[in-house]
């Protein structure tokens, strides 16, 4: 690096620092948008303590008003004067858009089956229509006893759930009750309420609208929010609306013990990485105090997300569990209140939205460009294992898909593929193996030589110094060992999280992304039940034999006399204690490390064929005749020695 170069750098780095601290606010400045910040925060407040008073007075009022209206009707007299004047007083200047008729209006892609309301102007139902559950039913995300899109309108309690809507076709479009649309086909549906003045009239010119956009072959739908006219009306004197959108989700798959673990709250923040709240937690809350890009309500294979086009303001997120939910099949209740940005000193406004709600598939997150393919788990938090399984694994997993072949096939071609990519690694590691097992005779001589315990350092020094003499490194078939870790451990995250797998049978397993039991029981028998299950996974039971025969292999061709105490009985144990946790995984994942062990037994009996020990044996002792290579390193340090004045005895 030449001197320009250095002072170029320089210069870029002070003008960082100096634009940094040129943009950066003052103090003033910090302060004027935390009391701002403050002030939303407790006006908000007193608007919603405001609508729990006000919702609780008005629900007294409303059913004595019922009430004397009874009466009067019992009498022939028809005067509704009283229950005018509840509606006022419940809901202000919606009071003339608080009663209706609901009507129900579907529209069809090729993905989704979707339901509209009028009462509330929300989808209200989310059938996702290539899947179905493992009941064979249809595979409803949502439905309107499960969802919720509610706006809190003001300060009175009054939310768009409980207001009818006017339905509207928009872009020359025909309103129907249901519609069809496939391929480049565009529906859009709106929903309008509007304010009333003070003689109960409706005035047309100021409205609160809720548009979707519905394209005929996307999972996506375009979703968003227009007002014309109505900052006197929604949220007067506040720079956000708030929407609560929640939904409670119900299990879909074979093993809701299982599928409830993979379900959580995902959450983007604009130019941050995704996050979420703990997967497993069943009570589980976090404030999001800044610019938020995303919500998603994940489960293991499918997802209803709410993204922002620009950002929301803030949101307030929680998920909840319950055990004792009388519906086995209940997941977790999805809550969270999002603030809507709304734009000061203007007469016409919107806040474009989208809606998710599809499949967990990493190659259909990925090309909508906001990080969505984050709940998929590759193993984010480590690059290599999400690398493995973006770059390796999933483009030759989809291409061998293709073919349309029983993903139990798939699977074994795909672990061909693996062992011949990885075949260098293991046949270094062999011979590894293969120099150790000829100098076993010499090793063990050594330790004859030093017998005694307090000789162990002496035994060690020996030893190394007989393998620097053969040229023998006792880490080299450690290292592509780990070479190959990753692969493993990407393939770990990567079966479970395939949806291609889920609802495909093989052989005996009817689902390979669950378990795959040959046998089952009810009763629940202390620990068993608990740590392995009530059911026996075959895959998972052909698997672990088939490690414990692997370990016993690779303990008779690795010189197992120089393991440490008691490290044998481990590594046979670890197979049988891995069993307990395989046992309720995907049956993928189990049959995959089978055919691993399987062809690597394959692998290891061709090699010892073809590798002539003999040979290496000879090797190894012609290499004990050649001086002895000195590393560079090495010789640097006997180098600064000789400085100092040390001469080492040769």
């Amino acid at each position: 690096m030449n001197k320009n170069t250095i002072l170029g750098l320089t210069f870029i780095f002070l003008i960082l620092i100096g634009y940094s601290w040129y943009i950066s606010p003052s103090e003033e400045d910090v302060k004027r948008q935390q009391l701002e910040i403050m002030k939303q925060d407790s006006l908000r407040q007193v608007q919603i303590k405001k609508a729990a008073i006000s919702d609780s007075i008005l629900k007294s009022q409303e059913a004595q008003s019922q009430n004397a209206t009874l009466a009067i009707d019992s009498q022939g007299v028809a005067n509704s004067t009283d229950l005018d004047e509840m509606r006022m007083r419940k809901y202000g200047v919606f009071a003339g858009v608080s009663f209706g008729e609901e009507k129900i209006y579907t529209v069809e892609n090729e993905k989704l089956k979707l339901k509209f309301s009028s009462k509330g102007g929300g989808l209200i139902y989310a059938e996702v229509k290539d899947y179905r559950t493992y009941d064979t039913l249809p595979l409803i995300l949502f439905d309107q006893k499960t969802v919720g899109f509610d706006y809190l309108l003001s300060d009175k309690g009054v939310t768009s759930g409980e207001l009818y809507f006017e339905p509207i076709a928009k872009a020359g479009g025909v309103l129907k009750d249901s519609v069809y649309i496939k391929g480049e086909e565009t529906y859009r549906l709106a929903f309008r309420i509007y304010p009333n003045n003070d003689k109960g009239e409706l005035m047309k010119n100021n409205y609160l609208e809720l548009e979707y956009i519905i394209k005929g072959d996307n999972y996506m739908i375009d979703y968003q929010l227009n007002m014309q006219n109505m900052a006197d009306y929604v949220a007067p004197g506040l720079n956000d609306i708030p929407l609560n959108f929640h939904l409670d989700m119900y299990s879909q798959e074979k093993d809701p013990k299982q599928e409830v673990k993979q379900t959580g709250i995902y959450y983007k923040y604009v130019d941050q990485d995704v996050d979420n709240l703990t997967e497993t937690g069943m009570d589980e809350k976090e404030n999001l105090e800044t610019k938020v890009q995303w919500i998603s309500f994940k489960q293991q294979f499918f997802s209803v997300a709410l993204i922002a086009k620009n950002n929301f303001a803030a949101a307030k997120i929680s998920q909840l569990g319950d055990e004792t939910h009388p519906n086995l099949k209940f997941l977790k209740k999805m809550k969270s209140e999002i603030s809507i940005p709304l734009v000061s000193n203007t007469d016409i406004q919107s806040f474009p939205m989208n809606i998710y709600m599809g499949p967990n598939k990493y190659n259909i997150l990925n090309k909508y460009n906001i990080e969505l393919e984050r709940q998929v788990p590759l193993g984010w938090g480590f690059f290599l294992l999400h690398w493995i399984n973006r770059f390796a694994v999933i483009p030759v997993f989809d291409f061998l898909s293709g073919f349309n072949w029983n993903y139990g096939i798939i699977i074994l071609v795909l672990t061909i593929l693996l062992k011949i990519v990885l075949f260098p690694i293991a046949y270094k590691t062999y011979l590894s193996s293969a120099k150790m097992r000829v100098l076993k005779p010499e090793v063990d001589e050594i330790g004859g030589k030093f017998p005694k315990q307090e000789d162990a350092m002496k035994k060690q020094q020996a030893v190394m110094a007989l393998y620097k003499k053969a040229g023998v490194n006792p880490m080299s078939g450690c290292i592509p060992m780990l070479l190959q870790m990753p692969i493993l451990f990407a393939l770990f995250k990567f079966f479970p999280a395939a949806i291609e797998l889920r609802q495909q049978s093989f052989l005996w397993a009817d689902d390979l992304s669950t378990y795959d039991a040959i046998y089952s029981w009810s009763a629940q028998i202390p620990l068993l039940s608990t740590f392995y299950g009530n059911h026996i996974s075959l895959f998972t039971l052909l698997m672990t034999v088939s490690t414990i025969f692997y370990t016993r292999l690779n303990n008779q061709m690795m010189s197992s006399s120089q393991q440490l105490p008691g490290m044998q009985t481990m590594m046979y144990l670890m197979p049988i204690m891995f069993l307990g946790f395989f046992n309720n995984y995907s049956a993928g994942l189990s049959y995959y490390y089978f055919l691993a062990n399987m062809l690597t037994f394959g692998q290891m009996y061709l090699m010892r064929r073809f590798v002539n020990e003999n040979a290496i044996h000879a090797q190894l002792q012609e290499n004990k005749k050649k001086p002895v290579k000195v590393s560079k390193f090495q010789q640097r340090l006997e180098e600064m020695a000789k400085q100092k004045g040390y001469n080492p005895k040769k």
